[in-house]
């Protein structure tokens, strides 16, 4: 990857002048010009400084560093490493704090890494293949052999989740592919995208918050997203509670002794 070009695409894809970056990064856009232009070859403190200004995912800073012939300063841990035991431990907290409203975490692609319980009541009736660790969450969500056929308001949906994915354009091309004849209804969106899902236990209305641990250094860490559903109004929350007594219902009677 060429350095110079590399910087003054991130630089303009963020919409920032030369000047803007400079003033960011503490240093003057006479310079900015040099390494951009290629005539100015820049430290890597330098590199460091204006992959922070620029914002950027802790991935792209490394390729960055990597583009002007230094190492990367990042490291990308295993999530089975020792040493993201306690974000392990936090994420398992948080799933089952969610109950009982559904909560999954996925990965920089959208590959599944853990989910709670709850999450079985959007998971419902979809091909074994689509669903599960590893598998990803937004091919889940547009196939048709998966949470599609269930999703009462698919165009909005389809749309929400597509904006996603620019950072991965063949999935995003694949998944585009099963909703090209729907358009969303004008005027209907409310305060947010809702999930409107047909479910064993009535219509579901959902909206979604996501949470990411905002000051990790490790690029693993800080591409995990944690997305938890909500219900936007009484039936949904009474028709999660309904779900979740049913399945520690289910649990108990399989337990040891309670045949």
């Amino acid at each position: 990857m060429d350095f110079p070009s590399a910087l003054r695409e991130r630089r303009t894809h963020r919409h920032l002048s030369q000047l803007d970056l400079a003033l960011r990064a503490g240093t003057t856009q006479r310079h900015l010009s040099f390494i951009e232009s290629g005539r100015s070859v820049p430290g890597r403190k330098m590199v460091v400084r204006l992959a922070e200004s620029l914002e950027l995912p802790l991935r792209e800073r490394n390729e960055l560093l990597l583009a002007a012939g230094y190492a990367p300063v990042y490291p990308e841990s295993s999530l089975d490493d020792p040493v993201l035991a306690p974000a392990r431990t936090a994420i398992e907290h948080i799933l089952r704090g969610h109950l009982p409203y559904p909560a999954l975490v996925v990965d920089g692609s959208g590959g599944l890494i853990a989910a709670n319980s709850a999450f079985d009541v959007i998971t419902e009736g979809a091909a074994a293949e689509l669903v599960g660790p590893g598998r990803n969450m937004y091919r889940l969500a547009l196939h048709p052999d998966g949470v599609a056929p269930r999703i009462l308001n698919l165009a909005e949906w389809a749309r929400h989740i597509l904006v996603r994915l620019d950072h991965q354009p063949e999935l995003r091309a694949e998944l585009a592919a099963y909703v090209p004849e729907l358009e969303a209804a004008a005027g209907q969106l409310g305060f947010a995208v809702p999930l409107r899902l047909r479910s064993s236990y009535g219509e579901l209305s959902l909206m979604t918050t996501v949470t990411t641990f905002a000051t990790a250094v490790d690029v693993t860490l800080a591409e995990l997203k944690l997305e938890a559903f909500l219900p936007v109004d009484p039936a949904t929350a009474e028709a999660l509670a309904a779900a979740a007594a049913a399945a520690a219902a289910a649990a108990a009677g399989q337990a040891p002794g309670n045949m």
